[in-house]
């Protein structure tokens, strides 16, 4: 039998779920947007909205992975599984970085 583990954003999980269909909605419009030709500069300020939002759901992801995945693996002792946590977070925040 496999245990069923749940994510740390399980909870916040429909805010995530809301956030990235506004965030759907977002993309659709700038479609809208180049298909009838709008200002570049209008175009952009669109795209700078949606990297903003998507960068507030990166950083609410990454906030729960520390708080829950990270935080566990160090309560349960399994110093291995915790530096392989902390090591995903390091690799996600440069990530983050460079994008």
């Amino acid at each position: 039998m496999t245990e069923h583990h749940h994510h740390g954003y399980i909870q916040g999980k429909d805010d995530y779920l809301k956030r990235l269909r506004r965030i759907e909605g977002q993309a659709r419009g700038l479609q809208r947007m180049v298909e009838e030709e709008k200002y570049c500069i209008d175009i952009l300020t669109q795209v700078s909205a949606m990297n903003k939002a998507l960068q507030a759901v990166a950083l609410g992801l990454l906030e729960d992975h520390m708080s829950h995945c990270v935080v566990d693996a160090a309560r349960a002792g399994d110093e291995a599984e915790t530096a392989a946590k902390i090591k995903e977070a390091t690799d996600a925040i440069s990530r983050l970085a460079r994008s």
